[in-house]
């Protein structure tokens, strides 16, 4: 063959090559499968198509990684507090405080960035490092990088395949692609052209794909796609192509900053105003309203929500859940859709026998996965039969080997191997004691695999013909069955016998189950010749049983289903397997809505699935761009969408979804560098302990939100109240002593309310709508009059400490009466509407300690010698302690007088609603 290829960049090659024959693609790839390419052609084609890799993008920068994080709306409110401080203030120790903040805080967003490019370069590991091709008549062994389009590969069991092709030879050819389809069993392949336009992934049965796993037989393929021309590197690009959107944390932050910006402003301008009128000098206001400014920012939020957070990571990952993205703890809290892929995740990707037929008899079989513990139990018929004839073929015309609780060789047949020992078979020394004579191996042509074995039966050496394959192939070759007594009979077609024997098939394939047959034939043993064409003594057969088999659900996952939806969280199935198989999974798992196929789903136009979404319950047969769909179409909805899976077809949709689960025993590298939270025992279970601590995290993380505006509300209503009435010459509080409120005794107050006890009844609620403003108005409206207190306690402490005194005792006693009027707003504002004087008050030792702490440090910074020069103040006399206390008592008493016609109004409340 001279013919050659046109040049096209895997970007344009649309060609549907399951659609050609062999002989067409060849011709379509210029290539003789005879010969291969010669060292000039692939020469060529290296230099139009590139090597196979997948491509990676440029490396950003350090300095502009770094630069990014201060892309953050407080990053820039700080940095702006800073420069005014320096500039404006002459306040240099201050303004380079608050830039070693915003420092601190961008190195910790160096650790929250999306993993896209991660998930590429863990992409480009997975491919194997050498491939078999056959060029210039002979057959090298060369690195995969250097496969071009048109190179014809051979490989066999064991290998992965090296590239997207179309197979060439097919001797029981049977590849794994459950990393690109979602399907759990090997695929058997074929050199016959597909019919169709469209035809899903995983029933492409005449190609062979980048990565998967050749399980059984040998093949050859011509090369049709390289690099980022296979699917494989379609997916890559998909992944390079999903931005890392914000999570509802972050832009619920980003509004309470825009808050607290416009509340600071506003208050800046308030002061100058009000001080104009009065006569006052423009410059002295304007240092007055800076100094207000930072003690309204709350500039230690960003490392308190960090490390709150990255604690709340610590707890998850003891419960099996690792985050890798700290915001990504809140979002789970927020979740309102779980889409998670079936193999793998809701089931064990272990096929298990779970039905076995015999004539007259049905058995059920217990027992999960690759373990040999469980029973086979009758469920209907009578006597009590051997069932060593029927479980004989499992063992012997099989090729799998069970050891330690896992699978070697193809999975269903180990469903066999696993179905046998129950059955009380030792099947290892079985194989030992009845040796293979000969063997017709599998092959998709006629779906069935024979062995032939001596045996010695009523004085007679025999040679029995064991045989496992597709029921309606083992029926139309069977001429009689075994019975549940062990009498043979005769079996004709279209009988009483053929017809529940095809009836019960029907049953177990409505069920979703795969049902394979065993039968038998016994030859003479002087007759039987190994050399001959041995498929035509696989005749005149015996039917013996039907198996049912299935990948099981996990125990753990039907209740996991339950208790999401009693928290309000809907769970849809996305998977590469077949519509009947995943919707029979579904119904026992407890999803809800009807099935789809790819095909289907993909065929719906945007505005009908928009209508038509909510009673969707299972996408089958579903590519990668199916699964991404669905998850922007329920995030346009106003959910928060988690996406589950393990192969490397989900990396896409775990990328586009608010939080990607990855399952770390059986996830891919490409899926756990592509999600957010890992799952350490892929227990799908885990994802409800998780959501739930990331609603506790949320909550206990609102308590510290409401104590800190409380704050704000008090700092800001401070100083204007210092500037209307010239309290302190404007500034009862000096900058430094803002920050050491903010960062000594405010983040002890945060890590004990981050901790808290979790609020009962978290997974009875509805999940958060994502836009929800952080603080409600009604809860508004409580802070700024609870900030109003503070303020003025605060400021008549102040006023008398400046009227008694002089100025430094009286800053010295507002920051001694505002730490404590904070520690006493944290302790009320733990519940809002519950009395602070009940036990639970107690039950948070850690609580407890770390206000103990902040009462100390608010001693200390008064009574020790270096704390007293930097932040400028004096030791107090107990008259001056007695009437800084006199404010947080106040405080607390009219607190609870609130909480009281609070709790009278209305019922209570979740908290931080």
């Amino acid at each position: 063959m001279t013919a050659t290829a046109t040049a096209t960049t895997p970007a344009e090659d649309r060609t549907e090559w399951y659609r050609l024959s062999v002989a067409d693609a060849c011709q379509r790839l210029g290539v003789d499968p005879r010969t291969g390419l010669t060292t000039a052609e692939v020469t060529e084609r290296r230099a139009t198509y590139g090597p196979n890799r997948l491509a990676q993008a440029a490396k950003e920068p350090g300095w502009k990684t770094f630069l990014r994080q201060y892309r953050d709306l407080m990053q820039l409110v700080l940095v702006g507090a800073a420069i005014v401080s320096i500039v404006a203030l002459q306040d240099v120790s201050t303004g380079l405080v608050v830039l070693a903040l915003t420092v601190i805080n961008a190195v910790m967003g160096l650790h929250q960035e999306g993993k896209a490019a991660e998930s590429v370069a863990a992409l480009s590991k997975m491919l194997i490092m050498t491939a078999h091709v056959r060029r210039d008549g002979q057959v090298a062994e060369v690195p995969a990088e250097e496969l071009v389009p048109g190179d014809v590969v051979s490989f066999e069991a064991g290998d992965k395949v090296p590239a997207d092709g179309r197979v060439l030879v097919a001797a029981t050819l049977e590849i794994e692609e459950a990393g690109l389809t979602g399907e759990s069993t090997p695929v058997s392949k074929t050199v016959d052209p597909v019919d169709g336009v469209d035809v899903p992934l995983g029933d492409r049965i005449d190609m062979a794909y980048m990565n998967s796993q050749v399980t059984r037989g040998r093949g050859e393929m011509v090369v049709t796609a390289t690099g980022m021309g296979t699917e494989v590197g379609h997916i890559s690009g998909m992944l390079s192509g999903v931005e890392q959107e914000k999570t509802p944390l972050t832009r619920q932050l980003d509004q309470l900053t825009v808050l607290i910006t416009i509340m600071a402003a506003g208050a800046l301008v308030a002061i100058v105003l009000l001080g104009l009128a009065r006569g006052e000098d423009f410059d002295s206001l304007f240092l007055v309203g800076i100094s207000l400014a930072i003690a309204a920012i709350p500039t230690g939020l960003p490392a308190v929500v960090t490390m709150l957070l990255s604690m709340g990571t610590q707890q998850l990952a003891g419960k099996g859940a690792i985050v890798k993205r700290l915001r990504s703890v809140e979002t789970l809290g927020s979740t309102s859709a779980i889409c998670s892929d079936k193999t793998g995740t809701l089931t064990l990707n272990q096929m298990t026998a779970r039905a076995l037929i015999v004539a007259g008899r049905r058995f059920d079989v217990d027992g999960e996965g690759y373990s040999t513990q469980g029973r086979i139990m009758r469920v209907a018929g009578s006597g009590d039969g051997s069932l060593e004839p029927f479980l004989l073929p499992m063992a012997l015309a099989n090729d799998a080997v069970i050891r330690d609780g896992a699978c070697i060789g193809d999975p269903t047949e180990g469903a066999l191997v696993v179905l046998a020992e129950k059955g009380g078979l030792d099947v290892e020394e079985t194989r030992r004691t009845v040796p293979r004579l000969a063997e017709v191996p599998f092959d998709a042509e006629y779906k069935l695999m024979a062995t032939f074995h001596e045996l010695q039966e009523d004085g007679r050496r025999i040679v029995r013909c064991l045989v496992k394959g597709a029921p309606d192939v083992l029926l139309a070759r069977s001429t009689h069955y075994l019975a549940a007594d062990g009498t043979a009979r005769p079996l004709v077609e279209g009988s009483a016998g053929t017809g529940k024997v095809l009836a019960e098939n029907d049953r177990l394939a409505g069920e979703g189950m795969r049902v394979l047959a065993v039968a038998r034939r016994d030859l003479e043993r002087v007759e039987f010749d190994a050399t001959s064409d041995l498929l035509d003594t696989v005749s005149d057969l015996e039917f013996l049983a039907l198996v049912g088999i299935v990948d099981p659900p996990r125990k753990e996952a039907k209740d996991a289903i339950a208790e999401c939806k009693r928290a309000g969280i809907r769970v849809r199935m996305i998977t590469g397997d077949h519509a009947t198989t995943a919707a029979a999974i579904a119904g026992q798992l407890g999803i809800e809505g009807r099935a789809l196929t790819g095909t289907e789903f993909a065929a719906l136009s945007d505005d009908r699935l928009d209508r038509e979404v909510g009673g969707i319950g299972v996408v089958a047969r579903v590519a990668p761009e199916d699964k991404v769909r669905l998850v922007g179409v329920l995030k346009q909805q106003g959910n928060v969408v988690a996406m589950t899976g393990d192969g490397v077809n989900d990396a896409p949709a775990l990328t586009r979804a608010d939080i990607g689960v990855a399952m770390g025993i059986t996830g891919t590298e490409v899926t756990k560098d592509a999600a957010e939270m890992i799952l350490t025992d892929d227990n799908f279970a885990t994802i409800v302990a998780a959501v739930e601590g990331g609603r506790g995290l949320y909550d206990n993380l609102m308590k510290y939100v409401r104590v800190q505006m409380i704050m704000l509300a008090g700092f800001i209503l401070t100083f204007l109240g210092a500037g209307i009435f010239t309290i302190a010459n404007g500034t009862p509080l000096l900058p430094l002593q803002i920050l050491w409120i903010n960062f000594a005794i405010d983040v002890l107050l945060a890590v004990g309310l981050g901790f808290d006890q979790p609020t009962p009844g978290l997974m009875d609620r509805r999940p958060r709508p994502p836009d929800e403003p952080v603080i409600r108005p009604a809860m508004g409206v409580r802070l700024a009059l609870d900030g109003l207190l503070i303020a003025i306690g605060a400021l008549v402490v102040v006023a008398v400490g400046e009227d008694q005194y002089d100025l430094v005792v009286a800053t010295t006693m507002g920051l001694t009466a505002t730490s404590l009027l904070h520690i006493v707003a944290a302790l009320e504002w733990r519940d809002p509407l519950r009395t602070v004087f009940t036990r639970a008050t107690l039950a948070n030792g850690r609580f407890i300690r770390l206000v103990l702490i902040a009462v100390a440090l608010t001693f200390l910074v008064t009574a020790v010698g270096g704390l007293q020069r930097v932040f400028d103040t004096v030791e107090l006399t107990a008259t001056q302690w007695g009437i800084c206390l006199l404010a947080p008592l106040g405080y607390l008493v009219l607190a609870e007088i609130e909480k009281l016609v609070a709790g009278r109004r209305a019922a209570p409340a979740p908290a931080g609603r």
